[in-house]
């Protein structure tokens, strides 16, 4: 299966049996770094809006989704309390530095409505300690813990932190079947040995 259709359908799965339940479907979803939209393109919602600098992003987004050209730690393009849900994944770790991300936590924080949440997938450099610098363009080094403080010092409560979620990849080297993913879902103890990347659901509480 080519690279693309094969995420395309692993994001598939990851929403239909997991992701989903956090975003209502009558409501606003932001993707913080969307790329090539595998998550944005398929969660259900009302109202959809991707965020990167990817000049290409825009070719992969479905025409109802709003995309959002700009540098995430500046303000965002979007009203106070206009979103129930930002997702991100994979992205925290492009960031240049601390300050880009708080900056960026805090702009989540403006633009979520009270209750609304911020979810954060990313690479675990507690276990990825030498893998993590494989890339040229990962900068910013993170785990559950240090994410999980930063939220918090941007006003968010976190209501859950698995520190093992998925494997660090499924689309390079070995591709499982997707069938695997949802079994994979189903059973959290086997996160404890093949989960390289954190999950991390945070709050804006209701003042």
């Amino acid at each position: 299966m080519h690279l693309v259709d094969y995420r395309r359908k692993v994001w598939q799965v990851l929403i239909r049996d997991f992701f989903q339940k956090w975003v209502p479907a009558e409501g606003s979803v932001l993707d913080l770094g969307c790329g090539w939209g595998e998550f944005i393109n398929q969660v259900k919602a009302a109202r959809k809006y991707g965020m990167d600098l990817n000049p290409d992003s825009p070719a992969h987004l479905e025409a109802s989704i709003e995309f959002k050209a700009q540098d995430c730690s500046r303000e965002w393009t979007l009203p106070e309390a206009s979103l129930d849900v930002v997702f991100t994944s994979n992205f925290f770790e492009h960031l240049p530095d601390k300050a880009a991300l708080k900056a960026t936590l805090d702009q989540a924080y403006r633009c979520l409505k009270p209750g609304g949440r911020i979810i954060c997938m990313g690479p675990n450099i507690k276990y990825l300690p030498g893998a993590y610098w494989d890339f040229w363009d990962h900068y910013l080094p993170l785990t559950e813990l240090s994410l999980g403080e930063g939220l918090s010092l941007s006003g968010f409560r976190v209501e859950s932190s698995v520190a093992r979620f998925l494997p660090y990849s499924m689309s390079q080297g070995f591709q499982p079947p997707v069938a695997c993913v949802a079994w994979y879902l189903r059973f959290p103890w086997l996160w404890r040995f093949f989960g390289k990347q954190f999950l991390i659901v945070a709050k804006k509480d209701v003042e």
